[in-house]
Parts: structure tokens; sequence; C-alpha cells
């Protein structure tokens, strides 16, 4: 199987686990990583990253996130979304020209408490492993920034759908509640669909009946698994001699390197993609290679 990034349009009652566990029969491999957990509610674009490239889940550049979602005011649950028990239903005071009013001052760098059902590890334990046994865990606001949040129009009754861009780490069922609390309601998150993760987004992206249908049919096409280097494409591009890439493979510096100083994706004479290094003080060292050594 070819190393690189496979796009998935994560269906709707799948976890981003249950993903990775059925790819690995599709694709023949256990090697696989995503990068950004969506919940089992949410759909939309789940990078996976295909042997090698796992190891650049986490060297992304661009951690940047763009959703469309429809918030629910008048309900409250446990977990922050329509999935959840509900713990407040009340009646709603408010329209639509009052929230599309609200929306500007969620928008910037702020203070978000991340929920109790989330993969946030306290002391080593995820807050959901808490939450399920009916504790209550103190947690700490992190910082996320809000970059815009563009109305989308209403949903149904009391339901609005906006899009939110915004940095990693933003919670968008936090991002629910909280407007419906500055609007002096309860509220909730009823839909969730993520169009862009990185430098990815749906355009890209394979459903699952996609990927199971190419299965059947001899396998998953070569195209459609993304170059490893697509995920750093933000780099400027370096092509290096045979030499060079021997000192690469070999963890040696190449001193008086003929360009600026910097972080660069380095190609081979072959235009194969060789992995990540620096050029610091006129000295090209590897960071990290994503492909056979020679």
């Amino acid at each position: 199987m070819k190393n690189g990034i496979l796009l998935v349009d994560k269906p709707q009652g799948w976890t981003s686990f249950d993903v990775l566990a059925k790819l690995r029969g599709v694709l023949g491999t256990r090697k696989l990583g995503h990068s950004g957990t969506l919940d089992p509610m949410a759909t939309g674009v789940l990078a996976v990253f295909v042997g090698r490239a796992t190891a650049a889940a986490d060297r992304q550049l661009n951690h940047d996130k763009t959703y469309e979602a429809t918030v629910r005011l008048g309900i409250r649950t446990d977990t922050g979304d329509i999935t959840g028990t509900v713990l407040e239903n009340a009646p709603v005071t408010v329209g639509e020209q009052a929230f599309t009013d609200m929306l500007p001052r969620f928008v910037g760098t702020q203070q978000q408490l991340p929920p109790m059902y989330s993969a946030v590890k306290i002391n080593g334990q995820p807050l959901y492993k808490a939450a399920r046994a009916g504790k209550t865990v103190e947690r700490i606001p992190r910082e996320i920034t809000v970059y815009s949040i563009d109305y989308l129009g209403t949903a149904g009754e009391n339901e609005y759908r906006i899009r939110v861009a915004c940095s990693k780490g933003t919670y968008i069922r936090t991002l629910a509640e909280d407007l419906g609390g500055a609007l002096g309601v309860p509220a909730t998150l009823s839909g969730l669909r993520r169009t862009a993760a990185g430098v990815f987004d749906l355009s890209g992206a394979h459903t699952m009946e996609q990927l199971l249908e190419a299965a059947q049919n001899g396998g998953v096409p070569d195209e459609w698994i993304l170059g490893t280097d697509t995920v750093f494409a933000p780099l400027p591009a370096l092509k290096v001699a045979k030499k060079v890439r021997l000192h690469l493979f070999n963890g040696c510096p190449t001193s008086h390197y003929p360009a600026p100083d910097g972080r660069y994706r380095v190609y081979g004479e072959d235009e194969t993609f060789l992995g990540l290094a620096c050029i610091t003080g006129g000295v090209l060292n590897v960071e990290k290679l994503f492909c056979e050594r020679e």
C-alpha cells in the first residue's frame, strides 16, 4: 500500500477509531493514524495517515479547522449535543436577530472550558471516561481562537446554522452552549460537519461507501492517497543532489548549503519526496525522513 494521506468523509454515527478499524482491512495495513478526532455525531473531512506518513500527523503546520454547525436553542444535554441526555428544556425567548447579533462576540482569541465529554486528558485520564462514570472533573480553560463565524440561515424552529473557522482545540459543542448562555437560553449542538482540516477539505474526501466499494473492486486507487508532502505544502520546496541526499539519509550535515536559512520539504533529483530538513547558518540538517533509507 502506498504511503500517504487518505481523506475520508466520516459518516454520522462512526467514531474516528471505527473509521481506522475498517480501513485497516480496506488498505491491508495496521499502520494508520488520523488527525483531529471527530465526534460520532459529526461528519466531514478526516485525514487518515497511511504507512510511513503516520509520522507526519503531529508535524502538520496548519491545525485550523472549519465547521458547519447547527445550534438548537431551548435545550441542554449532558454531552453538549443532541445525542446526549436532556438536562434542561426551556422556552426560547429570543429570535433570529438576537442570535445573529450575538455571533461577533464569539470571534477572536478567548478562553474555552473543555467539555466533560471530550478526549482531553486530566492526570492521564480522558475526560469522557469520568463523564460516563457520572463524575465531574475540575478543568482549566484553554486558549482558542475563532477566526470567523458566518450565519448560514435557519434549520428549523429555534435552530440556526453557522460556519465556524477556528484554531485547533476549539469545541463547537461548547461554543453552542456558550452562545445560548449569552442569549439567556439553554442550547445544544444538533448538527456538525467539518468542511476543512488544516490544508485539507472535502473536495478530495471519499465516503466509506466509496472506499468499501473500491476495496471489493481491486483496491483503493493509488491516486486517492495523497503524497505525504501534501501536509507540508506551506513550506518551500528544496531539490537536493544525490550526494546531499546521501548526507540526509546518514544524518550528516551539509555545510555551506546555497539556500536561505529555514525549514524545507526536500525532494531528490527524481522528484521523490524525502522529508523535512532545516538550514541554519548555512548548514543543512535532516529533520525527518518519510522515505526508505538507501
